[in-house]
């Protein structure tokens, strides 16, 4: 009995304990809720476990496989979990509780009510807890699984596009193992090999594209945190550099195509380095303008070595006294030398048909100068059948075309600078260099305007400024010649050939030196049977000069143009230049002219100067406004030799000048050789000096005096004005320098800002009044020069006049010759005391009527503010030109 109530009080214990737990659910729901709270913990650690992921396409597999095993077990537990929080959600419906706030005000209360919401409100925050960690574990997992697929795509897209790559990279590298070296190669296939590889690196963009879109899958994955096996990474790197590998490859071996075609190939300035000899090499420019090296020497040049040999030659022909015939031989040496005597101008007319030398305002290259100047000697080498040194002729023209129209070296010329350069030079008459070179300026109605006309004539006076001889042609102002061509037009705004050439048979002076070219080249194989009558040469080679004034003198080459003829024939006689042999025709005429002159005395040939050219009046004239700015400078390299050579023929042309004020007032003396030019036998400029007007001798010589005295009392008073003029320059020279030296020592003055600006001011005080001193010096030397050819010039005046008139006996033809007086005996005999006397007058006052009107020349030279009323004061009292 005992043992069964002691069965049926557990029992009964056991069933109040059931039926207590049934009747608590807060006891029923805590339980499973904190389970699922650890295995929901417990999940996400395991989800957060599998990542990063490898980025290799199995372990990319192997993650996504282990993750739909996770999914389908979180997935399996959905219900029960899912129900639990049904539970709870319907026991906190049933039993709600208050908020905490309103529990503290409450305090603690220990009722059977109160411990039940402290229950309810601790299931809410479990359930809370829960169904948030499933939410989340849930969201995750879909995201992660997605994540697993989407990188799994990307590395296969990767993996594919790697290999796509490598395989084009591979066949990229084997078409590179193929090429040819660069030295292999002919000249000729090397635009073919530029082509080639050209159409291969456009071959290659593909391959780009597949590279980057391998590097950016990569990059990709990396931003989402998935990271490349060592096995991918180590391909993709290795991807990478072959691909920079092909591209530089390719890049380098186009480059080296295009370098070896441009040095090599048939444009190229290559075939030009055989033009110079060791210790000598031929170099470019970054413009393509050649230089030169002198390896022994260690110096660069902008010159040929040929062609400074040729300037250095040229030097030889400084003793020629015209400068016309002097400029023309330099030329015809450089025109030698550049082997365009050999050039035709239908051949070059041929040569410039070319579509870069139709425009003659557009600039050409190096190259393109090159190029013309290869198929111009090639050309001539197939025609005339003469071995010509095509590298040398190319590259002399090129350094003399560069040094006249180009001394800066920019690398550009312009077409009708081209043109004008080698037609000027090339084997053809003057009428037809005129005709070609209008030509190229005229407009389509074959003429031209004074704008065109000047493009023309500043192209050409460059020829001779190169050689420094641009003074004697009028200097660089082409506006004069331009205004004389025009003179010629019957007043009209465009010029017609016929009226240019015209203008340019009369040989004007800025063209004076073309013609004289074309003398000097027939005349360098004739010979005359004539024996010279200075050095005794015989036959004379080259020019023979005949004296219209003496018989029987003739005068070679050599002798006449350096001034040794002088001992023989005076400069102020009529001389005949003959660069052909010569006729009897041409003999009987030049006997009749000598006949004629032996009548007329010394003073008749002063004021008949001979004169083979058209003068230009260019005295202080402005530059043309026409003249285009671009148009280069005076182009040499060697600029102090030639600075030193103007300086000493300036020297030379003043001490001669000075020497006509000084020694004598003769024809001779006064004569300036720069401007002096032969006749010759041409029937253009073949003039008998006898159509010239003759100037009246009716004056009366006592008249004439007393208006002497008053241009001597004239230049007196301007001699006066010349003196006090030189005063006040010397009072304000001397008053300059006392303030440059109060400037100079002005500066350690004063310590503070104040002072150094006052120092500053000073100084720039001082340096404009050094510089308005060094000017008044050299106005002072100006004057200085002046005062003292006019009072020469005033001198020699009061000796003419205070002469008395008691050397009547004396012929009037003193001045001439011994030779002209043996040969002609009675010709100082000739007519009656009485009428010697007069012509003895009469000759010394058309002398000193020559004389003041050289003064006042110089004196509106010196003086241009002489107003014109004065000089046509004096004009009036002095003898006609």
């Amino acid at each position: 009995m005992n043992l069964c109530w002691n069965e049926i009080k557990k029992k009964s214990q056991s069933l109040r304990a059931r039926l207590e737990a049934f009747s608590d659910p807060t006891l029923k729901l805590h339980p499973p809720l904190q389970e699922i709270i650890d295995w929901l913990g417990q999940k996400d650690e395991e989800l957060s476990a599998q990542l990063p992921l490898r980025g290799d396409l199995s372990s990319v597999q192997q993650a996504k496989d282990k993750h739909v095993t996770f999914m389908e077990e979180v997935k399996s537990r959905g219900p029960y979990i899912y129900s639990v929080l049904e539970s709870a959600q319907t026991f906190l419906t049933q039993h709600p509780f208050s908020d905490e706030e309103e529990d503290a005000t409450q305090g603690k209360d220990s009722s059977p009510r109160s411990k039940a919401e402290t229950l309810s409100r601790l299931l809410w925050k479990q359930a809370s807890v829960a169904s948030e960690l499933w939410d989340r574990l849930t969201a995750r997992s879909l995201d992660q699984h997605r994540h697993l697929e989407r990188t799994l795509e990307q590395i296969q897209e990767l993996g594919i596009s790697m290999k796509e790559a490598g395989d084009s990279i591979g066949q990229g590298e084997s078409v590179q193992a193929s090429w040819e070296p660069i030295g292999d190669l002919f000249i000729d296939s090397l635009p073919d090999h530029i082509q080639t590889t050209k159409l291969f690196k456009e071959e290659l963009s593909p391959i780009k594209d597949m590279v980057k879109l391998a590097n950016d899958l990569a990059h990709q994955l990396a931003l989402c945190d998935v990271h490349l096996s060592m096995e991918n990474a180590r391909e993709l790197e290795n991807i990478n550099s072959r691909w920079k590998q092909l591209q530089t490859s390719v890049g380098e071996r186009l480059r080296q195509l295009q370098d070896a075609h441009r040095d090599f190939g048939p444009e190229s300035q290559h075939f030009l380095s055989s033009s110079v000899q060791v210790p000598w090499e031929r170099a470019i420019s970054p413009n393509k303008v050649p230089y030169y090296i002198n390896h022994q020497a260690q110096t660069t040049c902008w010159d040929h070595p040929k062609m400074t040999e040729l300037y250095q030659a040229l030097g030889d022909l400084n003793n020629i006294k015209f400068s016309a015939y002097r400029t023309a031989m330099k030329l015809r040496r450089v025109q030698k030398a550049l082997r365009l005597d050999l050039v035709t101008l239908p051949l070059l007319t041929q040569i410039f048909t070319c579509d870069t030398l139709q425009s003659p305002e557009r600039n050409l290259d190096v190259l393109d100068v090159i190029r013309c100047l290869s198929s111009l000697y090639e050309r001539l080498e197939e025609e005339r059948g003469l071995l010509v040194n095509v590298p040398l002729c190319v590259d002399l023209t090129l350094n003399w075309l560069l040094n006249v129209f180009d001394g800066a070296r920019n690398g550009r010329i312009r077409v009708l600078s081209f043109k004008a350069g080698i037609v000027s030079l090339c084997d053809c008459d003057v009428k037809g260099k005129l005709q070609y070179l209008f030509s190229q300026v005229a407009s389509p109605g074959n003429t031209c305007d004074q704008r065109q006309l000047g493009l023309l004539l500043h192209e050409a006076i460059q020829i001779p400024r190169q050689l420094g001889e641009v003074a004697a042609f009028g200097g660089s102002n082409v506006e004069p010649s331009v205004r004389s061509c025009f003179r010629f037009g019957n007043g009209t705004a465009h010029l017609e050939l016929a009226q240019f050439l015209e203008w340019g048979c009369l040989e004007p002076q800025s063209m004076v030196w073309l013609p004289v070219l074309h003398r000097v080249t027939l005349a360098e194989t004739v010979k005359h049977q004539a024996k010279c009558s200075v050095c005794k040469q015989c036959p004379m080679k080259g020019f023979r000069y005949r004296s219209l004034k003496q018989f029987g003198v003739d005068i070679c080459q050599s002798c006449f143009l350096t001034g040794q003829a002088g001992k023989v024939n005076k400069l102020h006689y009529p001389i005949m230049e003959y660069y052909t042999p010569t006729t009897s025709g041409e003999k009987m005429r030049d006997f009749a002219t000598t006949l004629k002159n032996k009548f007329r005395t010394r003073q008749y040939f002063s004021r008949h100067p001979q004169r083979g050219y058209l003068p230009v009046q260019s005295v202080l004239e402005a530059e043309v406004a026409d003249t285009p700015a671009s148009s280069p400078m005076l182009p040499h390299a060697d600029t102090h030799s030639r600075i030193e050579h103007f300086a000493s023929r300036l020297a030379e042309m003043e001490s001669q000048n000075c020497s006509f004020f000084t020694d004598s007032l003769s024809p001779d003396d006064s004569l300036d050789e720069d401007q002096y030019l032969l006749r010759h036998s041409s029937p253009i400029t073949d003039r008998d000096p006898s159509n010239t007007p003759q100037i009246p001798g009716n004056l009366n010589p006592e008249e004439e005096q007393g208006e002497l005295e008053k241009i001597l009392a004239h230049l007196e008073h301007e001699n006066r004005i010349l003196q006090g003029e030189l005063k006040r320059l010397k009072w304000q020279h001397a008053e300059a320098g006392e303030v440059s030296a109060l400037g100079e020592v002005s500066p350690d003055v004063g310590g503070n800002g104040v002072g150094e600006a006052q120092s500053e001011e000073l100084l720039s005080e001082a340096r404009i009044l050094r510089h308005h001193k060094n000017r008044l010096e050299t106005r002072m030397q100006i004057l200085e020069d002046h005062n003292k050819q006019l009072e020469s010039q005033l001198r020699r005046l009061r000796e003419l006049l205070l002469q008395p008139n008691t050397d009547e006996g004396k012929p009037s033809s003193s001045s001439s010759s011994p030779d002209s007086q043996s040969k002609c005996p009675a010709e100082g005999n000739a007519g009656t005391p009485d009428t010697e006397a007069a012509d003895d007058v009469e000759s010394r006052t058309r002398e000193v009527g020559l004389c003041l009107e050289d003064i006042m020349e110089k004196l509106r030279n010196a003086f241009p503010n002489t107003t014109d009323s004065d000089i046509a004061h004096v004009k009036s009292h002095t003898l006609p030109l």
